[in-house]
């Protein structure tokens, strides 16, 4: 019995402390990811840019999901879970540390290879450590668990842009107008100086990452290969391709979807303030007003998934809400509006701990390439954000809402039909 009682805590142990880990990185992501919401109203300031060309910060970094999720998930064969978080850390490092050489020469081009770079590195960290943490335990409370991290994606995600912020568009009001008064060397170098700002925030963020990095290395972290072999077999029999499991492939188009309106809502929010008539002081706090709906939304599924609500019942409210909020968002006056699109968050929240789970069921070896194509749809936070964008420019900021709505249909065919299908006929 005492071998027993001890194997039980030894394992309880190391599922707590796989836990810890893992929320660790999750935190490092949402820091990472939603710091775009304050660096595209600061560079459409530094670098002159249009709505349109501002939104390519979304893109650059949204679009290497895409471009490298394969690659990440051949890397972890090769790597394994552990080493791949590791690997993954240190591209991102390099992606901060080209934010240096960026804001030296005021370079557009140099920030979006830099959030490219960056995007990469959380490539190869969200293809090992979504599927890890998925798979680390019961099937059936893992959207509890996915939840128990986008709260710390999200905590992390509210803090980042009021960090970042304060170093660098502190007085965003009084350059503004100051700028406006300026032209010629002095406009030049106020404008320098603005982007230089960046400087001291991403290198300390390179250190950091370069520290969780060989802490990854020389972690206890477990090695985490599949789904247990009785729910494998069956499942897979005489697949050769994840191309063969139209719940993965669906699953992987509503999340598609429903990334472009999670980064909409986020990443737009604060240029849809200012030009609301919001001051920038005051409008530079709605992405995280976004991120706290997140995560009351992630605290419900904890509580409530799965004694009260399935995974699946928790999506398709949260996909009839987000209909609601954006219709709410199109046709309301400013403040209403904003607030809108930021419950837009509690919408979000249970989205992607709902589909990650349904999507990848029944994988078996599959799932490392599964996990990659998932990952691949994250691309949606890059082409999306970019068409509001386009949008705005031409038919306003609150009617280049309406691309939210068949986002939220289609999360909704997935959590009503799409879900349960295993044959394309």
């Amino acid at each position: 019995m005492s071998n027993t009682s001890a194997t039980k805590a030894q394992n309880k142990g190391s599922y707590v402390l796989s836990i810890s880990i893992i929320g660790a990185l999750f935190f490092i992501f949402g820091f990472v990811t939603w710091l775009n919401g304050i660096l595209i109203p600061y560079l459409k300031i530094a670098c002159e840019l249009t709505n349109f060309q501002a939104l390519f910060v979304a893109f650059a970094f949204y679009i290497s999901y895409t471009v490298m999720a394969l690659p990440s998930s051949w890397v972890l064969k090769k790597t394994g879970f552990k080493n791949g978080m590791m690997v993954g850390l240190l591209v991102i490092a390099l992606g901060t540390l080209l934010f240096v050489p960026a804001a030296k020469t005021r370079t557009y081009e140099l920030f979006l290879l830099g959030l490219f770079v960056m995007g990469t590195g959380l490539a190869i960290l969200q293809t090992a450590s979504n599927p890890y943490i998925t798979i680390v335990g019961p099937r059936e409370t893992a959207a509890r668990r996915i939840s128990i991290m986008g709260i710390c994606n999200k905590v992390a995600g509210t803090l980042a842009p009021l960090i970042l912020a304060y170093f660098i568009l502190n007085d965003g009001d009084a350059f503004v107008v100051n700028l406006a008064k300026l032209d010629g060397i002095a406009r030049v170098a106020a404008l320098d100086e603005l982007a230089s700002r960046v400087i001291n925030p991403y290198m300390v963020m390179t250190g950091v990452l370069v520290l969780l990095a060989i802490m990854i290395r020389y972690s206890p972290l477990p090695e985490v290969e599949s789904e247990p072999e009785n729910e494998q077999d069956e499942a897979v029999a005489g697949k050769t391709s994840i191309f063969q499991f139209p719940h993965l492939i669906l699953g992987a188009t509503a999340l598609f979807f429903y990334v472009g309106a999670e980064v909409i809502a986020g990443d737009t929010i604060i240029r849809y303030g200012i030009a609301q008539g919001f001051a920038i002081n005051s409008a530079k706090v709605f992405t995280s007003l976004t991120l706290i709906a997140m995560i009351v939304g992630y605290v419900l599924g904890i509580v409530l998934i799965p004694k009260v609500v399935s995974q699946r019942r928790a999506l398709e409210i949260s996909a009839i809400l987000g209909i609601l909020f954006s219709l709410v968002a199109i046709f309301s006056t400013p403040t209403i509006s904003i607030t809108a699109v930021a419950l837009l968050g509690l919408a979000n929240a249970l989205v992607w701990p709902a589909i990650w789970p349904l999507a990848i069921h029944d994988l078996g070896r599959f799932i490392k390439t599964g996990s990659a194509l998932l990952i691949m749809a994250i691309a949606g936070g890059a082409i999306l954000p970019l068409l509001w964008g386009y949008l705005s420019d031409i038919i306003g900021l609150q009617n280049a809402y309406w691309i939210l709505i068949p986002c939220y249909a289609i999360v909704l065919l997935f959590a009503t039909r799409w879900y349960k299908l295993r044959s394309w006929r």
